[in-house]
């Protein structure tokens, strides 16, 4: 069995596990506590909302114990510096109040992992129960150097998916939403909580191996029909936007010369995910928006598209200007979860202190 056979196998099993978890969630909400989260690294756009936001609303509505990290340490393994950290922080923690996450609800703790220690403590022990090899091969870390065009690569991009172990195990977290390609990094985090619970656990389970929550969202490409949505790459409609900002940006959008609109995702990639938006935006299946156009090609698409987003992120935009003139209650929040989440680190790292024999 070559490699690609040995994936798609991983991934199958997973897939098949994460349906089995879904419907489990809804009889027994209380089995699960969640750890999700974000790097700070600009604002969120539509790509975040209708990728991934959504589904941490469902979690908390559903009764799920949900811990949001934000990975603001992470931010330095990619780039020479995290900039405005502060205010980026403060802007994500925005995004996601006004997208529907509520931590007044007693479920939902949002924080940043540079302000928990006990976290950061874990990842030296964590980091004894990983070879070099294993770290030198994770394919997503390959994927990032890649993407981020590094060539004098930190010792803190490849202990990565370590400390993600870290964020995940401080908190005793059991379920996290990944993609396809974050796996390789959920796997490793269940490697170390197995060869932890194997070396000091003296037929203790310390750390219940966490399971993947494989999603189902969609994948929302940029404005250029050709990427993923991001601020990197210019392409994206973010949260913050204006009603008039969201227009031209969509004006810009590339389309292609044919006059009728229908849904061909291979063939006709950049009109589809047009479409695509507008049924998220709406509700409407994407064949119904493209049999409405019909004839009336881009331009009508285009101007479906803005009437729908706008419309769906008006409560989030008035949301957002109200949240922005609140800092109190941006420093409350995470406040609040920072309390929460070092509750939480400082139990498990006792726990791991003792099970080494290194309480004192």
């Amino acid at each position: 069995m070559d490699n690609n056979d040995l994936e798609n196998k991983t991934f199958s099993a997973s897939l098949q596990r994460s349906r089995e978890i879904e419907q489990d969630i809804t009889k027994n909400p209380s089995n699960y506590r969640v750890l999700t989260g974000d790097r700070p690294t600009g604002p969120l756009h539509i790509g975040h909302l209708f990728g991934s936001l959504q589904n941490r609303v469902k979690f908390q509505n559903s009764g799920i114990e949900t811990f949001i990290v934000i990975a603001d340490y992470q931010v330095l393994t990619d780039r020479e510096s995290a900039g405005d950290i502060a205010k980026n922080v403060k802007e994500l923690v925005i995004d996601y109040l006004a997208s529907g996450i509520d931590p007044d609800n007693q479920k939902t703790s949002i924080f940043p992992h540079s302000q928990v220690p006990e976290l950061n403590q874990l990842l030296v022990p964590f980091l004894f129960l990983v070879g070099n090899s294993e770290l030198d091969r994770n394919p997503t870390v390959k994927e990032e150097i890649t993407a981020a065009g590094l060539k004098n690569i930190s010792a803190g991009m490849y202990v990565y998916p370590v400390h993600q172990a870290a964020d995940i195990l401080s908190v005793k977290g059991n379920l996290v939403p990944v993609g396809k390609d974050q796996l390789p990094h959920l796997e490793l985090c269940r490697l170390i909580a197995r060869r932890f619970n194997k070396r000091f656990g003296n037929d203790k389970v310390i750390f219940k191996e966490p399971e993947a929550l494989l999603s189902s969202s969609p994948n929302i490409l940029g404005l250029d029909g050709a990427q993923k949505m991001s601020k990197s790459r210019n392409n994206a409609i973010f949260l913050s936007a204006t009603a008039d900002e969201t227009a031209k940006l969509i004006k810009k959008a590339k389309t292609d010369s044919i006059k009728t609109i229908y849904f061909d995702p291979k063939d006709r990639t950049e009109v589809s995910n047009l479409l695509h938006i507008v049924s998220l935006a709406t509700g409407e299946a994407v064949e119904s928006v493209a049999e409405r156009i019909g004839d009336e090609g881009s331009a009508r698409l285009k101007q479906i598209l803005t009437e729908s987003l706008n419309e769906y992120l008006a409560p989030i935009r008035k949301r957002r200007k109200e949240l922005q003139e609140d800092e109190q209650y941006i420093r409350d929040v995470l406040s609040r979860g920072i309390q929460r989440a070092r509750a939480e680190a400082v139990k498990t790292l006792s726990e791991v202190r003792q099970a080494m024999s290194m309480e004192f």
